[in-house]
């Protein structure tokens, strides 16, 4: 069933497991991910971007997920303009992802707290980022710069009313060059100072063990991209698609896929928590929402 992604997320940090927010970059990995959702009942994020059709992969996590059981929703990830947001809410997704993690802390929380406004009104879940999550390519600068304050982070969520806040505690976006190394103490005090569900942004090659003990201290949704697409074409190297095997490459993608996406639940902590988050109802999260182009 397609949620806001506020439930999920809620029900995530009240549990003390994390959430897999995984990529959609067509058809078949959506469907691999649900299947992997339903296999091992836990709740499921997608991460979406408006450099393609964002209505059209709206439509389809939307769709696919209103065929089970178990909460599904998506998020436009890192929208930095104010018309990347607005084009996010009314291509009914379920959560958008306000990024104005570099501009000066008053200027963030003024454009976060007018499109938190804008989304709540019509239903669609809200995350921004206070601190900034550089890239893993630079990780030596970015890795070590513009950290989240715990106090100025508990301040950020009470001006802006965000369902959720991504935080800088040493991961990065990417691939990292140079090994990771996560602020634990920072987080824990972010945790213990907010109270709120946060996010982790560059959850890739950050370490499992790593992973599940920020899910433990307050995390309820986990950024996995890099990963998932890395693991993929991996697993696809490894597969015999010599001559009429050919035909069956989507079969595989599918498969790895799964087995991908399942494994992630296992680290978050999200398997068999579907039921958690659910609230009774199959009411998508784009009900109530006037500019849903999903609705006939």
């Amino acid at each position: 069933m397609f949620v806001p992604m506020k439930n999920i997320v809620d029900a995530a940090y009240a549990g003390k497991y994390g959430v897999p927010a995984v990529p959609s970059n067509d058809e078949v990995q959506i469907r691999a991910a649900i299947q992997a959702a339903v296999e091992s009942r836990s709740p499921l994020i997608f991460l979406t971007n408006n450099r393609k059709d964002p209505h059209f992969t709206h439509y389809m996590i939307k769709r696919f997920a209103d065929e089970v059981d178990v909460p599904v929703a998506s998020c436009l990830d890192h929208s930095r303009t104010f018309e990347d947001c607005v084009l996010g809410v009314s291509s009914g997704c379920s959560a958008i992802m306000a990024d104005r993690s570099t501009l000066p802390y008053e200027e963030n929380v003024a454009d976060v707290l007018r499109l938190a406004q804008i989304a709540h009104a019509v239903g669609v879940s809200i995350e921004a980022e206070l601190g900034h999550v550089g890239q893993g390519d630079n990780y030596a600068v970015d890795g070590v710069s513009a950290l989240t304050d715990p106090e100025e982070a508990k301040r950020f969520i009470a001006d802006t009313g965000v369902d959720c806040l991504a935080v800088a505690v040493g991961t990065a976006h990417g691939a990292y060059v140079g090994t990771p190394k996560i602020d634990f103490e920072r987080l824990k005090e972010i945790d213990a100072a907010c109270q709120h569900p946060l996010v982790l942004h560059g959850g890739s090659g950050s370490g499992e063990d790593n992973i599940h003990r920020c899910c433990e201290l307050g995390v309820a949704k986990v950024n996995v991209v890099n990963d998932v697409m890395r693991l993929t074409l991996e697993g696809l190297k490894n597969t015999d698609l010599s001559g009429n095997k050919a035909y069956g490459l989507y079969a595989a993608i599918n498969d790895i896929t799964v087995n991908i996406v399942k494994h992630l639940f296992e680290v978050t902590g999200s398997v068999g928590k579907a039921a958690s988050c659910c609230c009774g109802s199959k009411n998508s999260a784009s009900e109530g929402n006037p500019f849903d182009s999903t609705k006939e």
